[in-house]
């Protein structure tokens, strides 16, 4: 099973969304083809329902605690309730553009 379809599988089976995406985005990151070490989550869910951003990512954390500890290196977190969803458009922000880690960009590299 791939390291997407787990993170699926325990935001599903933790959380019950009501809308989740899950985006694997390592291809726009400095790391070997086919890695899966960066990745962007939406996630609507009643349980996020009166909690501070924190909490909430805190609760996702916990969710993907073996996937933060492995292969994981970074994890953008879009948590909303059902409501804030609706009020946003049913949209969340788009993941910025890699701005480093590179070694063709390093000083080291241009040295």
């Amino acid at each position: 099973m791939s390291v997407e379809e787990q993170i699926r599988e325990q935001l599903t089976a933790g959380l019950v969304p009501v809308h989740l995406e899950v985006a694997n985005e390592s291809h726009m990151h400095s790391v070997p083809p086919n890695s899966e070490t960066h990745f962007r989550v939406v996630v609507v869910s009643d349980a996020f329902a009166g909690k501070r951003q924190v909490a909430r990512h805190q609760q996702v954390y916990g969710l993907l605690a073996a996937q933060l500890e492995g292969p994981v290196h970074a994890l953008a977190l879009h948590t909303y309730s059902p409501g804030e969803w609706q009020e946003r458009e049913n949209s969340a922000p788009t993941s910025p553009d890699c701005l480093g880690g590179s070694k063709a960009t390093s000083p080291e590299a241009q040295a």
